[in-house]
């Protein structure tokens, strides 16, 4: 009796064993797996993880150095009634190349609560590539309804004082900024200058 209780006990034991190989060889091949989806994910084979926030980051405009090569530069000069685009390089100053842009109309609105109108010819500067002023050309006519939301919201004592006057340029850049941010992800407008400042 003991020879047949020693039998069955061998397989029981062994099949013990078995279970356990076969349990840590499972455990192994899922590290395995896992290991390997982590390093695609990572990599951005499989979307997601820093591949992907890195492709978005390079997507956007970036500074231009004097000097350098732009190669979203405007390949042609504006026709007449159309956004005309300058760049310009200096010695001094800052390090990048600032490019110029130039609405093609001026803006006439009221004043917040007046019957005062102004009158307004704008251009903005981004140290951008060219997307930016490709998509200024590119949305100028949303461009144009958000700085006439914004003249409509100025007041009167605004338009006759150098401090009111910079905080509408101000206003006028980060609305511009809006736009841009809202259609195409990126703003890059640097800054507003009144070309003429008309109230009357």
């Amino acid at each position: 009796m003991s020879d047949k209780k020693n039998k069955e006990a061998k397989p029981k034991k062994a099949k013990g064993k078995g279970m356990l190989v076969k349990l840590v060889a499972g455990l192994v091949l899922v590290g395995a797996g896992g290991g390997g989806t982590f390093a695609l994910v990572k990599s951005g084979m499989l979307g997601g993880g820093e591949g992907e926030a890195h492709a978005k980051e390079d997507n956007k405009p970036k500074l231009v150095r004097k000097g350098e090569e732009d190669p979203y530069a405007p390949k042609t000069e504006a026709k007449e009634g159309e956004g005309a685009a300058a760049e310009v390089e200096g010695d001094g100053g800052s390090e990048f190349k600032t490019s110029y842009y130039n609405f093609t109309d001026d803006f006439t609105s009221n004043l917040k609560n007046s019957s005062a109108l102004v009158q307004i010819s704008l251009a903005c500067s981004t140290r951008r590539d060219g997307r930016v002023l490709m998509w200024l050309k590119k949305h100028e006519l949303a461009i144009r309804s958000q700085i006439l939301v914004v003249l409509a919201d100025t007041p009167e004592e605004d338009a006759f004082t150098p401090e009111g006057k910079e905080r509408l340029q101000k206003r006028l850049t980060d609305a511009i900024n809006k736009v841009l941010t809202e259609t195409e992800g990126f703003g890059g407008i640097d800054k507003v200058y009144f070309k003429s400042f008309l109230v009357q």
